[in-house]
């Protein structure tokens, strides 16, 4: 092993859903340490797409998330003077960290004069729906991965 090893820091459960996916969601919109902006943020979202949806907040994210998380991804390799891009599965925490990465990017980038809570209910909404940006980041992973399966024997 290279180094020391990280220490996993424990995220904490939002207050209302007492959610750890729902207080990294949090962490990942807040701008300039406001939390509690980018709670009202968060809450506001989950409103509208348990509205749109006629599930519950928690159900109806977590149909955004399976439609988000990636199984396997890429990730390079060196053998013999050549760099490989070899498939590996995604453990369960990065992909969590991986989707929710993408989804507030993805609204970020969309955004243009609408408010960012508007912005991240149009890309959950659409990545319910199988489309949008960060269900095409998630898309272009798993091709990433199809692509290069033939170096998947190089796996450590």
């Amino acid at each position: 092993m290279r180094g020391k090893s990280i220490r996993v820091r424990k995220i904490a459960p939002d207050a209302v859903y007492g959610s750890e996916v729902f207080g990294k969601l949090i962490n990942y919109v807040m701008v300039d340490g406001k939390k509690d902006v980018s709670r009202k943020i968060v809450y506001e979202m989950l409103d509208k797409l348990s509205k749109e949806t006629k599930l519950e907040p928690k159900a109806a994210f977590d149909k955004v998330m399976e439609n988000l998380k990636p199984k396997v991804e890429v990730r390079s390799r060196r053998v013999g003077g050549a760099n490989y891009q070899v498939p590996v599965p995604v453990s369960e925490k990065r992909q969590v960290d991986l989707a929710l990465r993408w989804l507030v990017g993805a609204a970020r980038d969309t955004r243009g004069s609408k408010p960012i809570a508007e912005a991240l209910y149009n890309e959950s909404l659409s990545a319910i729906n199988r489309q949008g940006n960060a269900y095409k980041k998630r898309e272009d992973t798993h091709k990433m991965a199809e692509a290069n399966k033939a170096f998947g024997h190089l796996t450590w």
